[in-house]
């Protein structure tokens, strides 16, 4: 059993390797090399950020769920000992607390209970399954719509202007009640918050612009109320049920969440499926429910977009794996990893739309396990089948060498993917 006291003082212990997540240029949808390499020393082993500090990195399936489910770890990046992976985050969280407050202002994903817990079940009601699939057809309509565009205009087209990134903006924007006409907006500011070289300043004001933008979003609901999520949150404002603030944060927190990481995915998938075309022509043959869910689901494990790894610090001392993570230390549990672990997903390398990937750790685990996932999962399902079926020739317009993938970002994707037909 080993732990931090068992590391030499002064520093960092001389064989802690660096934290890289550098991927590579060949596979890029591949986990990094160095977090491939970490896997294969154990489930749990100490790795050196950029700044000197030292965190356990959680390479292994079971353990990855182990860490998420346990209490006495804590999501708050406020916290002294919680793992910053860059000079701008730390900035970031520096600047907050000489301003005295509390939280990051990303609403409940950044809290621990109980406030995350009453937080989280007042934006629950709006992502259940059935309110999810009652927008399924409105959100095929979406997608059709923006394929036609697509077929209508010139070629090559870049699938992330033209489709990846308005879907899911589309569906949230509607599903908020903000108008998307704003997208550029809200899409620029998201970019800077999400990107790991934005300074600490940059950072805060895109947050603070993000908030302002929703406040004033808010107190107009207030006043005119319509059918929207937003105006859900302005009525437990009215009731006293949220502040004003903690309505403003959620609902900075779904408008983020509802189209960056669906953008990604939905750009990210597409590519993986152009570059195996044996699962491309299963999926797009199909009209199985069951085998559409499975490749949205093994799409989901095989591509990891959460880039950089989850970050949590222990509260207390903890036993995994046979090592003792102390009080105080930063844990970084790694997606990729983990759902490429062969104990859990045989062959794991392996892009198979068949398998039974349901176990796949890309929304979380435990008490923050991602709360719009129907939303994903639903948005993808209707995504995939739907543009390899209606332009059957899809295909690359460039070689994957010149793709600008996204490795300065916390969020993983492709700045832009050229397609033809």
């Amino acid at each position: 059993m080993t732990s931090a006291v068992d590391q030499p003082t002064g520093g960092p212990p001389a064989d802690a390797p660096e934290y890289d997540i550098a991927r590579s240029v060949r596979c890029p949808l591949d986990p990094a090399p160095a977090m491939t390499a970490r896997q294969k020393e154990g489930p749990l082993v100490r790795v050196q950020l950029w700044d000197g500090t030292l965190a356990w990195l959680v390479t292994g399936w079971e353990e990855h769920r182990a860490v998420l489910s346990d209490q006495r770890v804590s999501v708050d990046p406020m916290h002294p000992g919680a793992p910053k992976l860059s000079p701008g985050e730390r900035a970031m969280v520096d600047t907050l607390r000489k301003q005295g407050k509390s939280s990051v202002g990303m609403s409940f994903i950044m809290m621990d209970d109980p406030e995350h817990s009453r937080l989280r079940r007042m934006a629950t009601s709006a992502f259940t399954i059935k309110r999810i699939e009652a927008i399924r057809r409105p959100t095929q309509r979406v997608v059709d719509d923006l394929i036609d565009k697509m077929l209508d205009g010139p070629k090559p087209a870049d699938l992330v202007e033209a489709f990846a990134l308005p879907v899911p903006s589309l569906v949230i924007s509607e599903l908020l009640g903000v108008p998307y006409d704003d997208h550029d907006f809200f899409q620029r500011n998201s970019k800077a918050i999400i990107n790991r070289d934005t300074p600490g300043e940059d950072r805060l004001t895109a947050r603070q612009e993000l908030l302002t933008y929703l406040d004033g979003l808010l107190g107009e609901k207030l006043t005119h109320p319509a059918e929207d999520l937003l105006s859900g949150l302005a009525e437990r404002v009215r009731a006293g049920e949220l502040t004003r603030e903690e309505a403003t944060e959620m609902g900075v927190l779904m408008l983020f969440a509802g189209h960056e990481t669906t953008a990604n995915m939905i750009t990210l998938g597409t590519l993986a499926l152009l570059q195996h075309p044996d699962q491309l022509a299963l999926l797009r043959d199909t009209d199985d429910p069951k085998l559409i869910a499975s490749a949205v689901d093994e799409l989901l494990r095989w591509i990891t977009i959460t880039h950089g790894g989850l970050r949590r610090v222990a509260l207390e001392d903890i036993e995994i794996a046979g090592h003792v993570i102390r009080a105080g230390e930063g844990i970084i549990p790694v997606n990729e990893t983990a759902n490429r672990d062969p104990s859990v997903f045989p062959d794991p390398d392996r892009l198979d739309i068949t398998r039974d990937a349901r176990r796949h750790v890309t929304f979380g685990y435990g008490i923050h396990q991602c709360l719009g996932q129907p939303l994903a999962r639903m948005e993808l399902q209707v995504v995939y089948p739907t543009l390899l079926r209606r332009i059957p020739t899809l295909a690359l317009a460039t070689v994957p060498e010149k793709i600008p993938f996204k490795h300065d970002g916390f969020v993983y994707g492709a700045y832009e993917l050229p397609v033809t037909w």
